[in-house]
């Protein structure tokens, strides 16, 4: 009788569990989620639920949730977010995070002391973005840029920022009524520097960048280098420009083509013919404009000597000043602003000179009396005759 009974319990065990004894549970493989979302871990072939003395859920090897005898336990990690339906076993997940990827283990504890278990995967589509720009070169003034984001995931908000900065709208720069793009046109060389769109959701955001590169110039072109230098030194010449990309640099010496291709001009020994004019140009190969700027060099005598210039021009001035003052000379003897004295008079001094000046009054009695004579009577000096008078004695002095 006893064995009888023994008999009749083994075979109703086997009638209700032999299905699932040996045999894995069958759990169903939900589609990809996203951020935010619920996921329902559901059973084909669930055991009768009075016949489970223990349900447990792992993610990995944490432990979930654990149901015993109608008890039903939660790991803080997961608390409020998940739940076991006591009869089909399935597990629900509130809130998906990216981090909620990964195996999921169901254990099942019977009556009978067995243990049953199954596996399943879930994929949470991490929140994503990445940023679209114009692959061809910008050239300030001329070009137009447009960056658009792509993104993945439970998006519910966009901010475009530059630089770390909140990007905001302006009569160069549009967004899309959906704010997933940006649009600037034209662009300057402010606008250079790094973008970022920001998506976000309650539980998650994700950072996407793009640098944004405007050409521009050469601009604000100088040489430094010295204006004068010394014979027999050495002297460089150093040209920059304002330039996006860099400059390339052509140097010309008066107006010859030197064929120096760098920023640097360099003279190892001067000479005088290194004097001149000095020119840089610079060009930026994406913008295709070029700017110029000019130097002059004098090179002069070490120690502070005159140069070859200085010396030729002193050297006429000497020779205009030496024939103003011979042409003087000249003009004033001519003029007889200068009087010529002959060897008789220089011997004589100042009395013949005084002599001289009495001569002409013998000369006047005479006239006086050879008009006497001829009965002419007296004849009255005019001015005429007192200029020709003086011109007489004149002539008579400086023969």
């Amino acid at each position: 009788m006893m064995v009888s009974y023994r008999l009749y319990w083994t075979l109703w065990i086997l009638s209700c569990f032999g299905q699932y004894l040996g045999q894995d549970l069958q759990i169903h493989e939900p589609p990809n989620k996203e951020e935010g979302d619920i996921v329902v871990f559901t059973l084909d072939n669930p055991p009768p639920s009075t016949s489970i003395l223990i349900t447990q859920w792992f993610f990995g090897t944490l432990l979930i949730i654990t149901v015993a005898s109608g008890v039903t336990t939660e790991n803080p990690a997961y608390k409020d977010r998940a739940s076991v339906n006591s009869n089909t076993l399935a597990l629900t997940l509130l809130n998906l995070r990216h981090s909620d990827s990964g195996i999921y283990r169901l254990s099942v504890t019977t009556s009978a002391g067995e243990t049953l278990t199954g596996e399943t995967s879930l994929q949470v589509e991490k929140l994503s973005v990445s940023l679209i720009g114009p692959e061809e070169p910008l050239i300030e003034g001329e070009s137009s840029a447009n960056i658009t984001s792509e993104g993945n995931g439970n998006i519910t908000s966009v901010q475009w920022m530059k630089n770390n900065s909140s990007l905001s709208p302006s009569n160069s720069i549009i967004f899309s009524p959906d704010f997933r793009s940006v649009s600037i046109s034209p662009v300057q060389r402010s606008d250079s520097g790094e973008y970022q769109c920001i998506y976000t959701n309650p539980f998650n955001s994700e950072t996407a960048t793009y640098s944004l590169i405007i050409n521009y110039g050469p601009e604000g072109v100088s040489i430094k280098g010295q204006d004068v230098v010394d014979l027999g030194v050495r002297v460089s010449l150093s040209c920059s420009a304002n330039s996006v990309p860099s400059a390339s640099f052509r140097w010309m010496f008066n107006g010859t083509d030197t064929g120096v291709t760098t920023d640097t001009f360099t003279i190892d020994k001067t000479d005088f013919t290194h004097s001149g004019d000095y020119d840089c140009t610079a060009w930026n190969n994406v913008t295709n404009r070029s700017a110029t700027q000019r130097h002059a060099l004098l090179v002069k005598v070490s120690g502070g000597g005159l140069t070859t210039g200085a010396i030729v021009g002193i050297v006429i001035g000497v020779l205009v000043a030496v024939s103003g003052i011979c042409g003087l000379i000249v003009y004033l003897i001519k003029t007889k602003k200068i009087p010529v004295l002959n060897k008789e008079q220089k011997g004589q001094g100042s009395g013949a000179a005084s002599q001289s000046r009495q001569e002409p009054d013998s000369h006047y009695e005479e006239m006086t009396n050879i008009q006497k004579t001829r009965g002419d009577g007296p004849v009255p000096v005019k001015k005429s005759q007192s200029a020709i008078y003086v011109n007489f004695g004149q002539n008579e002095y400086e023969n």
